[in-house]
């Protein structure tokens, strides 16, 4: 006899449930108020993206296109393709996969090859210059709020669904000043979180010029050559693929060696150094502390000047909750007009744990704004429906049990809901006009008429 097969999340994916969604709910609540003061609007862009759009801005050679990219066919197209030279019969499309009844010839198509995206920043990049966005005031202020998507090898914070926030300012100028104001914006957010131990890094990688990052990199390259033999497999081949991404090593016995290598504020252009020199000293007005670290880089040639990075408590080794930085030469690597832009991501599933770890319950998210009421009799069935109303009218989470409950248990069930106060409706409340209203914590009650009871809520 056959089983039935027992359905499970995918191995890296998992399901977020309540009350641990009330803590994600105010996150993100967080984002959409913190960012509006500063001006950000927020954008929603498709899941999937030609895969192209991502080699691109990603680039091709890294892990996470090369690797880590769910991409796949998209199957209208080279279904139809096949469908009209006749290579294909019965094609039965109602299936998990198509089933494909005939043999194929040697004959090459085309497909236009879609994944799913592992990072937003290429996406709001090509709603930019799709939505002629250039031509609004600029510079465009941009935030978003999703899922993305990489085949990562799961551990403590990471997933292959994981969920970011993070925001763009795409045209206009340069100016270290809005560099300054995008950092004091997160910095905001993070304690608007109440998230304590969180610690600002900030570097300047200069542009690509000889007398600028290239210069660097040629310089940390021969150095790096010098002593290949002491470092592990994974820097000797980014010697020749990348190295600045020598510096990201978290090997122990590679740290000495890394100390001792060339710097890369000792090798900026006058103008690039101006820039971080302003940058800094406009944090500085700000009154944003932050910590300059030169082993901070990013590996492709549109990055530039100003790149950051945000580190929380409670992660491990793998700590950074926040990355981002400069990139003025992605829009046009995608089609677009030379635009300066800047921005940033943030992990939220870290963010999240982060938050549990410093003792932020999920539980204290939802607990004071549901209101659970216990009526007794069906005569106090039909107030405990104008209560209900009146209620969550008024902007109160309330639980209205479906049955009548005797007494202790229907504050037994208000416990467990993680509600904070009950409000009790029996014969006596309906007799006198005054509905009981008992605080769950220390077992107070007291009695209050119905816009008494208004009032009383709204003041807490």
């Amino acid at each position: 006899m056959s089983t039935k097969a027992k359905f499970q999340a995918i191995r890296g994916t998992r399901d977020l449930l309540p009350p641990e969604t009330a803590l994600w709910n105010s996150v993100e609540q967080t984002a959409h108020e913190v960012f509006g003061r500063f001006g950000y609007g927020e954008i929603r862009v498709p899941i999937f993206e030609p895969t192209d759009l991502f080699a691109r801005a990603v680039g091709g050679n890294t892990d996470i296109v090369s690797k880590e990219m769910y991409s796949f066919p998209d199957p209208p197209i080279w279904l139809e393709i096949l469908e009209k030279v006749g290579t294909i019969k019965d094609v039965d499309r109602t299936e998990n996969t198509f089933s494909i009844k005939d043999n194929l010839s040697n004959r090459s198509f085309m497909a236009e090859i879609l994944s799913l995206r592992p990072e937003a920043t290429a996406s709001v990049c090509r709603a930019y210059i799709e939505n002629n966005m250039q031509q609004l005031p600029q510079p465009v202020k941009l935030y978003y709020l999703g899922p993305m998507f990489r085949r990562e090898r799961p551990q403590k914070g990471r997933y292959r669904q994981f969920y970011q926030i993070g925001a763009e300012v795409l045209g206009g100028t340069d100016a270290p000043t809005i560099d300054a104001e995008l950092l004091e914006m997160l910095m905001s957010f993070f304690a608007k979180l109440n998230l304590s131990g969180t610690t600002l890094d900030i570097n300047s990688i200069g542009h690509s010029a000889d007398n600028c990052r290239r210069g660097y990199v040629a310089k940390l390259k021969s150095e790096l050559e010098k002593v290949k033999d002491k470092l592990g497999s994974d820097s000797q081949r980014r010697i020749d693929t990348n190295p600045l991404r020598v510096l990201d090593s978290k090997l122990e016995h590679e740290q000495p060696i890394i100390a001792n290598l060339p710097k890369i504020a000792d090798h900026l252009c006058d103008d690039c150094r101006a820039h971080y020199t302003e940058v800094k000293r406009h944090l500085d007005l700000r009154g944003v502390k932050y910590r300059e670290n030169w082993r901070l880089v990013r590996g492709l040639d549109y990055y530039m000047r100003t790149t950051f990075e945000i580190i929380a408590q409670g992660l491990g080794s793998q700590n950074a909750v926040c990355g981002g930085g400069r990139y003025d030469g992605l829009v046009e690597l995608l089609g677009g007009p030379p635009t300066k832009g800047i921005g940033f991501a943030i992990g939220e599933d870290r963010l999240i744990l982060s938050l549990l770890e410093a003792g932020q319950s999920p539980q204290a998210a939802s607990r004071s704004e549901l209101i659970y009421i216990a009526w007794m009799g069906q005569n106090a069935y039909t107030t405990a429906i104008r209560a209900a109303q009146t209620l969550r009218a008024a902007g109160f989470r309330v639980e209205l049990p479906p049955v009548e409950l005797k007494f202790g248990k229907a504050l037994e069930r208000a416990d467990k809901l993680g509600a904070r106060h009950a409000l009790i409706l029996g014969d006596n409340e309906l007799a006198s006009g005054e509905w009981t209203l008992k605080t769950l914590a220390d077992g107070s009650q007291q009695k209050l008429t119905a816009q008494a009871l208004l009032e009383y809520l709204r003041k807490l």
